[in-house]
């Protein structure tokens, strides 16, 4: 349980020995490109804290944002990162006076109002992967995707595992296959070592699949089940992924890895779970869905074990932090949209 958000962000920072042992074999310092994000904080700090625990003090952590959160920037610095303010979108700016780094974590990404604005997504989630491969493409980058970019598949498939065919629906599930095959070309081309990572959803008590639920089933309104099953994951799982994928990236064809949690969550049952914790009955529309977007994640939890939180602890977790009246970030998943259009 956590008493506020501090107590939180101290749990997100908190490394394992696996990511210790890990980042103590980097090669250059670490470079964090859209770090301003919902993830991105919480990665910095995570990888400055597991860098000090393997003694590699000579690693710099480079946090790159426009930063329009200064408070956000100087939690950073004050906790050994070095935050750099950049606008990664200005057509003006150049990428050249970025820090050069080894290691490169890429979590730049357009998905909300895509649908009315897809020349932005694309030039966002394809376009500036570009500039980035080419900037950075003697340096190892993990990147972050989207399980958007798989197709809708039956619930009872346990999803779609790396191998499968991809087919993604609307303009930011096919923007962000964009962003993949340009990563994936920088691999071909110019040996760049890539790692590509399709996250499915992350959750962290402030927003993720089961904020949108438990929030609703709190406010007494019905919980939409029309998209009946999702994956999650503790996002301090998806974070200590993404670092270690770095040891992972190749050229050639690359390393793409399915990052979420092993199950295929029921959101009616999460309602109910929700239920209890509130002591309401929580109410429903809609009927469920054959299908869903849903992931297989066995090659993720093969390298790199299971998430380490499970999912009827992020429950009771998330129970407790909406009693408690915590923050959220205002911005939910919209994992409920099936056409694409975010």
């Amino acid at each position: 349980m956590f008493v506020d958000e501090a107590a939180l962000e101290e749990r997100l920072a908190t490394p394992s020995p696996a990511l210790v042992a890990d980042l103590a074999r980097l090669d250059g310092d670490l470079l964090v490109l859209g770090a301003g994000g919902k993830m991105g904080p919480s990665l910095c700090r995570l990888a400055r804290r597991a860098l000090d625990a393997a003694g590699r003090t000579d690693v710099t952590v480079h946090a790159v944002s426009r930063w329009s959160d200064r408070a956000a920037a100087e939690a950073l610095e004050a906790d050994g990162v070095r935050t750099v303010a950049f606008d990664l979108m200005d057509p003006a700016a150049d990428l050249g006076t970025l820090p050069d780094a080894g290691n490169v974590v890429f979590m730049v990404g357009a998905k909300f109002g895509s649908a009315g604005a897809p020349s932005q997504a694309w030039a966002v989630n394809a376009a500036m992967p570009d500039r980035v491969a080419r900037r950075w493409s003697g340096s190892r980058i993990a990147a972050f995707s989207t399980g958007n970019v798989y197709p809708l598949v039956p619930v009872g498939s346990g999803g779609c595992t790396e191998d499968d065919p991809v087919g993604p629906v609307g303009e930011y599930a096919m923007s962000c296959l964009g962003r993949e095959r340009i990563f994936g070309h920088a691999a071909l081309t110019r040996g760049t070592r890539v790692a590509l990572i399709r996250l499915n959803y992350a959750v962290d008590l402030r927003y993720g699949v089961l904020a949108d639920v438990a929030s609703r089933v709190l406010a007494g309104e019905p919980v939409d089940v029309t998209t009946g099953h999702a994956n999650v994951v503790w996002q301090g799982y998806a974070n200590e992924v993404a670092l270690r994928s770095l040891l992972h990236a190749t050229d050639g064809d690359g390393f793409t890895v399915n990052l979420t949690g092993p199950e295929t969550a029921s959101v009616r049952r999460i309602a109910h779970w929700f239920g209890a914790e509130f002591g309401k009955e929580p109410a429903f529309e809609g009927t469920e869905s054959a299908t869903a977007l849903l992931s297989d994640a066995s090659r993720c939890h093969a390298l790199f074990g299971y998430p380490d939180v499970p999912l009827r602890t992020l429950v009771t977790w998330q129970a407790d932090w909406l009693r408690r009246g915590l923050p959220l970030s205002g911005k939910p998943t919209k994992f409920q949209v099936r056409d694409g259009r975010f």
